[in-house]
Order: structure tokens, then sequence, then C-alpha cells
């Protein structure tokens, strides 16, 4: 089950006399292609900071799923955009996908042989934590994830050796 909460548990903004934290946001349309520039949007981001690489290999694959359920099951009307928010916080990568809908996105275990239905319980393996709440400002939902930075081991999640 999601966190329903606007961050993540044991994060809070950051304080009034420290820098903010770096983040950059984009709308997109909602179309497929958009998780192909969300990611391109993450390659740009995580390179102009100094520790940004070992966000990148788990921030692509949940930006894409986030961005994808967006586009796919988000029932709004034709015009719709989504937005798309990166943040480094407290050594974390925050994703955030937002769009018009409410409804709410729920991991499932698909059968072996579903083609489709594994977004979310990828998402749920992959982040560190994830969550859903109202989106500030308008009608719909946020879907956020966290990634903590890879740890630089020669192993791969995949077990191939980089």
């Amino acid at each position: 089950m999601p966190e329903t909460l606007d961050r993540p548990p044991g994060t809070q903004p950051a304080h009034p006399t420290h820098p903010a934290p770096p983040e950059q946001s984009r709308w997109l349309p909602r179309r497929p292609r958009s998780a192909r520039a969300a990611r391109r949007l993450l390659r740009e981001f995580l390179a102009g900071l100094p520790d940004g690489q070992p966000y990148l290999w788990a921030g692509e694959l949940l930006l894409s799923e986030l961005v994808t359920n967006a586009v796919s099951h988000a029932r709004v009307p034709p015009g719709r955009k989504i937005q798309v928010r990166l943040a480094v916080e407290f050594g974390r990568l925050r994703i955030e996908v937002h769009d018009a809908s409410a409804a709410l996105p729920s991991p499932t275990v698909p059968a072996e042989l579903d083609e489709s239905g594994r977004g979310m319980h990828l998402v749920a393996l992959l982040s560190e934590a994830w969550g859903v709440g109202p989106r500030p400002g308008g009608p719909g939902k946020v879907v956020w994830a966290t990634v903590a930075p890879e740890d630089g081991r020669e192993e791969r999640r995949d077990g191939r050796t980089r």
C-alpha cells in the first residue's frame, strides 16, 4: 500500500537558512513519447549535479514507469498535461509526476503471462519509498518515489558487472 504523504517519511522542507535543494520541473503533454522526454530531463538534471550519476539507473526506470502510468491511466479531458518534478533532498532523488486524475495507483502482482500491470510493482521494488497525495494547486494527484544513490559496486542489480 502506498504512503499517502506529501513527502517521504523522515524528510522535511529545506530550512530557511539552508539553500533550497536542487530541483527542476517541466510540464509535458500526455503522450507516450513524454516518457523519453522525462528521461532526457532527468539525465540533464543529474549531469548538472556533482553527485548526480549514482541516481541515474533506478531514476530512469522509476520516472519512465510513473510517466507512462500518468499517460496511460489518467482519464482526464484532452489537453491536460502532466508535470515532472525532480529534486535531490537529504541525499535522495525525489521524482514526482503530477496529473489531473484522481484515480490512485496501486501495485499489483500480475499473472505470469500478463502483458501489463507491472509498473507500480516495479516502482515499489526499485524505490526506497513511494506514495501518492493530492496535487497542490489543482485537481488530481502527485505520485512520488525516492531513490537512494547506487553505491558504486561493480555488480549491477541485473547481476552483470560494469
